[in-house]
Parts: C-alpha cells; sequence; structure tokens
C-alpha cells in the first residue's frame, strides 16, 4: 500500500527545517522557539523531524500578552513601551527563553500575519521580525513577506523565513 501524501510540515518548509535539523543533529547543537503569529509552525515542524529529541529544547508560543508575562519575562515597561512587532520585541524574547531553556539557539519570530493589520509598517500584514539568540548575541533581521493580507501563507512564511534565519546562523553566514 502507497503512503498517503506528506502534508505536514507544509511544502514550503520542509526543505529548510531538514536542513536545520541536519546541522544541529551533525554538531550536536539545540535549539528552543519563541514563535508568536506563526502560531507554533516552526516548533511543529522541526519536531517532526525523526531525532528531534537529540536537538528541540522547547517551544512556547507567545501570543498573547499573558504568556509573554508569564513565561518571556515581560514587565510592565515592555508592556507600556509595545508598539507592535520589532526586532528589539523578538530579540528579548529569543534572549529570554535561550536562557530559561539553555538551548545552543533561540528562534524568534513575531509579525503581522493579517487579514488586518494597523498603520505603521510593522502592522502592515505580511511584516515579520525575527531573531536568533545566541551565546554570541542576537542575530535579527525584518522583512515583508508580499503575501498581503493572507493570513495563513504568511503563518507559514514567517516559520520559512524563521527556520531561514536559524540556518544561516548555524552555518557563520548571518552577520551580528
Amino acid at each position: 500500500m502507497a503512503s498517503p501524501t506528506k502534508i505536514f510540515p507544509p511544502e514550503k518548509i520542509r526543505a529548510v527545517v531538514e536542513d536545520v535539523a541536519s546541522l544541529l543533529k551533525e554538531r550536536k547543537e539545540t535549539v528552543s522557539v519563541a514563535e508568536t503569529a506563526a502560531g507554533g509552525i516552526i516548533s511543529a515542524s522541526l519536531l517532526s523531524t525523526p531525532g528531534a529529541s537529540g536537538f528541540y529544547k522547547g517551544g512556547l508560543t507567545l501570543y498573547t500578552l499573558e504568556s509573554r508575562i508569564a513565561f518571556a519575562g515581560w514587565t510592565q515597561e515592555n508592556i507600556t513601551s509595545y508598539a507592535g512587532p520589532t526586532t528589539d520585541v523578538v530579540a528579548g524574547l529569543a534572549r529570554n527563553v535561550r536562557a530559561k531553556l539553555g538551548s545552543t539557539y533561540t528562534v524568534c519570530e513575531s509579525g503581522t500575519a493579517g487579514p488586518t493589520g494597523g498603520k505603521t509598517a510593522n502592522r502592515t500584514p505580511g511584516y515579520v521580525a525575527l531573531a536568533v539568540a545566541t551565546e554570541r548575541g542576537v542575530f535579527e533581521r525584518e522583512l515583508s513577506t508580499g503575501l498581503g493580507g493572507d493570513r495563513e501563507a504568511n503563518m507559514v512564511q514567517f516559520a520559512v523565513e524563521a527556520l531561514g534565519l536559524l540556518k544561516d546562523v548555524i552555518k557563520g553566514d548571518a552577520k551580528l
């Protein structure tokens, strides 16, 4: 009997998650995840890889203010100064989660998946801020997917971009 067509992780994510998992296994390094708008897709994609227990330290979907206070060290200052997703926000979340879980890397994303958004660039559907925290520092990137208000497509692309940044950091191709 033929096996059913593989539908997870999404096709756009499959190659990069396989590359990241291979690199982590080869180097005997670990990763943790702090994601917001991707909604758990990054963690689930990593965990779909055989041998994930050897490199995956844990993950958090920090979608709400309550979760950021309870699990990501957010203070009143973070709440007061919050102006949507930014590289500063994701860098802070990544540093905090890495410290708590003791992983080699923590990848974090926060963005505006849509279909609606706000008036600033970082609240336009398709915007995403990315960070990977390491012992050397935090690598940051921000971009727009160009996918407009397509929520599901943006969520998948946020995961692709986050894993791509993680891959670049692991390989030494990203700059602080």
